[in-house]
């Protein structure tokens, strides 16, 4: 076994190789750019060296200084994690010719698995499920006819250099590809010079479920059952799942013997991912393979009881897996829910800072796990992607593990920067999650116009204006205690309350009593019970006798209420305060029509235009690089630009003006 590792990697993943290591008795090397300096994989670790600056191809994807820590170290191994160098065939083979081990399969099953074409060949060779395709341009709508036939209805027709759903056209019979030929070849040609067009099988309602196999150097293969990695936005995983509520028993082995299969005609060694897309009919096909370990890991170990990262440790070492497949076993249900820095008011930008509050929910053992390489006083950088943490929920059914998880992300605490929390407790509660009925269009489906928690609907909107009103309740009760009070002028504090949220009121009364207070609404008394403070954002207790976690906190004269996704502003007044409250006049927000305003906090890396410049609608503005992505900001409207108020090379906050157009 391995006396010392180096982690080629930063974040969340450095810290999950490392628990591992430690438990291994392995020492540990992190590397780290200039701007990890103070992260947590830096002080986890037994060894750390810096390796040059912020930007990912100055250090993190830098072989030679990565070879170089190796050398003054002595660590005899690499393990990659994900992203980074994790999959690159060159920096395995060469770390292997420099006498240090790689950690993940060899570079020759990294070669053959990350081209595309050459894979899908190799897939087909091994008798994997391909999508059925004309892998040559057509020329003429009655060959199309044919090849349609013989493939099966839907099929999708493509340019070969669409793009943006231009040349692209689904058939369904004989005539609609007849006609689909020929408007996509002319859409092609027009859009883009070349009319070259293409044929494959259109799944239905698609889902992405992934195999984990794992291989040693002695020939033995085995699955991991699989994963449910459907729920996606803009093709990028959000919340991942194991096993598969919607695979059969014959599917789901069909699928992981087909994986095998593939990772055998690779000579496949280490943990790696067999993708498929599934159609609603549960035919599969296969889509490519991650020659790595897959950010949603956890859920597999989860029900099988394994810890993967020990054993590509131990393979790597060269030893034999120790189990054969009938020994895997698959015990109850497992949810990864993503937590990143992004914003949902804003379309999901990205979201950088410092975590001014960082409270993740307690771990149980076997029930609630997190994983993250962040923690409180932390900066979530601008340099790189935007996973805070992974929270982990496991039960003996998938109620059970949802329930969980609704429970673990009402008690997960962010404050500082913007997070998808509350996205992703409305899509746990959702009825199509719920009852397995979803597919990869599933959120834009849903949630069309983006998500905003103060918009999601709470199915019980008394319980939150209970909470705004008894935090308002107590708040008044501590005031009216202070001392040095002028005697005989006291405020006398009434038990009723107006509570106004959302464009509604509701009437409460709130009568404090040892262990927390009875709510009345509309003759109706609900009992809340919590020990909960002024200085906590968590208020937790009961309902009624029912468990309850709920985020509060006081904002200017509100106070912001979240639970299962929802989010509420709430005033808690007097019943004469509402009364000349509805009298005042309403403060129209400042005009900033004439201004273009950074929507994310991030390098300004480009501005596209300069003063005076008439610009038209659709026309870039600048490019904002935020999370290792380029954002173009585009003018809305024809304008002239007026002023610049940054340049290029700066640093912009949320919300800071780029330029000033003119007035029309």
């Amino acid at each position: 076994m391995f006396q010392k590792i180096l982690i080629a990697n930063r974040g969340e993943i450095a810290c999950r190789v490392i628990k591992t290591a430690r438990k291994m008795g392995i020492r540990t090397v992190a590397v780290y750019s200039e701007a990890d300096k103070d992260a947590r994989h830096v002080a986890m670790a037994d060894e750390a060296l810096c390796i040059g600056p912020p930007p990912a191809r100055e250090s993190y994807l830098n072989m030679d200084k990565i070879f170089d820590a190796c050398k003054r170290t002595g660590a005899e191994a690499v393990h990659p994690g994900y992203g980074f160098l994790s999959e690159n065939a060159v920096f395995a083979q060469r770390l292997e010719e420099a006498g240090v081990v790689f950690i993940g399969p060899k570079h020759y099953s990294v070669a053959a698995m990350g081209d595309k074409i050459a894979s899908k060949k190799i897939a087909r060779e091994a008798r994997v499920n391909t999508i059925p395709g004309y892998d040559e341009p057509i020329d003429s709508p009655e060959l199309a006819l044919g090849i349609a036939r013989e493939i099966g209805y839907p099929v999708m027709i493509k340019a070969s250099a669409g793009g943006g759903g231009k040349g692209l056209r689904v058939a369904y019979k004989d005539q609609e590809v007849l006609d689909g030929f020929t408007s996509c070849q002319a859409e092609a040609r027009n859009a883009f010079g070349d009319d070259r067009v293409f044929i494959e099988k259109y799944v239905l309602e698609p889902r992405h479920i992934e195999i984990q196999v794992l291989g040693d150097a002695h020939g033995n293969m085995v699955y991991l059952w699989e994963r449910e990695c459907t729920i996606q936005r803009r093709h990028q995983k959000v919340l991942e799942e194991a096993p598969s509520p919607f695979l059969d028993e014959a599917t789901r082995r069909a699928m992981g013997e087909q994986a095998v299969a593939l990772a055998r005609a690779v000579r496949y060694q280490s943990a790696g991912t067999v993708e498929f897309v599934v159609g609603k009919d549960r035919r599969f096909y296969f889509l490519e393979m991650n020659t790595r370990l897959q950010v949603e890991h956890p859920v597999t170990e989860m029900i099988t009881g394994l810890d993967l990262v020990e054993l590509m440790i131990r393979v790597a070492a060269g030893e034999r897996l120790p189990f054969s497949q009938d020994q895997v076993r698959r015990d109850g249900w497992a949810l990864e829910c993503r937590i990143n820095a992004e914003d949902p008011f804003r379309g999901f930008l990205p979201s950088t800072g410092r975590l001014i509050r960082y409270l993740p929910p307690e771990e149980i053992d076997g029930a609630v796990r997190v994983d993250t390489g962040v923690y409180e006083g932390g900066e979530i950088s601008i340099h790189y992607d935007s996973m805070i943490a992974k929270l982990i929920t496991h039960g003996a059914t998938r109620d059970q593990a949802i329930a969980r998880m609704r429970d673990a992300l009402n008690a997960f605490v962010i404050r500082g920067i913007s997070s998808n929390i509350a996205f992703q407790a409305a899509l746990v509660q959702h009825p199509r999650f719920t009852a397995g009925d979803f597919h990869t269009g599933f959120i834009s489906e849903e949630f069309p116009k983006g998500f905003h928690p103060s918009d999601f609907a709470h199915e019980e909107p008394v319980l939150l204006g209970a909470a705004a009103a008894y935090a308002r309740r107590r708040y008044i009760d501590r005031a009216v205690h202070i001392t040095g009070q002028m005697t005989g002028h006291a405020r006398q504090v009434g038990s009723e309350w107006v509570v106004q949220m959302r464009g509604s009121k509701l009437t409460l009364a709130v009568n404090l009593v040892p262990g927390g207070a009875d709510i009345v609404h509309e003759g109706r008394t609900y009992a809340l019970r919590t020990n909960w403070k002024l200085s906590d954002l968590l208020l937790q207790g009961t309902w009624d006798e029912e468990p309850i976690c709920l985020q509060i906190e006081r904002t200017g004269l509100k106070y912001r209420v979240c639970h299962w996704g929802s989010q509420v502003d709430a005033m808690v007044m007097t019943a004469r305060t509402a009364e000349l409250l509805a009298l005042m006049p309403d403060k129209p927000p400042a005009d900033l029509s004439q201004f273009l305003l950074s929507p994310m906090p991030g390098l300004l890396a480009d501005v596209a235009v300069k003063v005076g410049q008439e610009v038209r609608a659709g026309e870039t503005l600048a490019v904002i690089e935020a999370m290792k992505m380029q954002n173009n900001l585009v003018a809305e409207n024809d304008c002239v630009v007026a002023e610049m108020l940054a340049k290029a090379g700066d640093s912009l906050a949320v919300d800071q003006p780029i330029l000033r157009f003119a007035s029309r």
